[in-house]
């Protein structure tokens, strides 16, 4: 099993640009599909997206299509998300997240939280 620690997230203006990393540690990090959510003050948690284990190909929803993108570096076993043309609707707690296949549960990061405001 892994354990996931996120970093990079912080203040910025709209239109501004941002990496996040998720960081694994533990065995086995490259057989693992990975997810970004976040959540917004108030509101629910809400997927952002996620890529396979592979890194051979990523899904986003629609909202951040276009200005996000997923990379991972399982020699690093990093997943990052990087974040274009940030809009204040992109404010909120930012997760990754390894999903267990067997099960369908996922390994939770603590979060990092990301403010886009002028």
């Amino acid at each position: 099993q892994v354990q996931l620690v996120e970093s990079g997230g912080r203040s910025v203006q709209p239109g501004d640009s941002l990496r996040l990393s998720c960081v694994a540690s533990g065995r086995n990090f490259g057989v693992y599909n990975v997810f970004w959510f976040r959540q917004a003050p108030g509101k629910e948690r809400e997927s952002v997206g996620g890529i396979l284990s592979t890194g051979t190909y990523a899904a986003y929803a629609d909202s951040v299509k276009g200005r996000f993108t997923i990379t991972r570096d399982n020699a690093r076993k990093t997943v990052y998300l990087y974040m274009n043309n940030l809009k204040p609707d992109d404010t909120g707690d930012y997760y990754c997240a390894a999903r267990i296949a067997k099960s369908g549960s996922y390994i939770w990061g603590q979060g990092t939280q990301v403010t886009v405001s002028s």
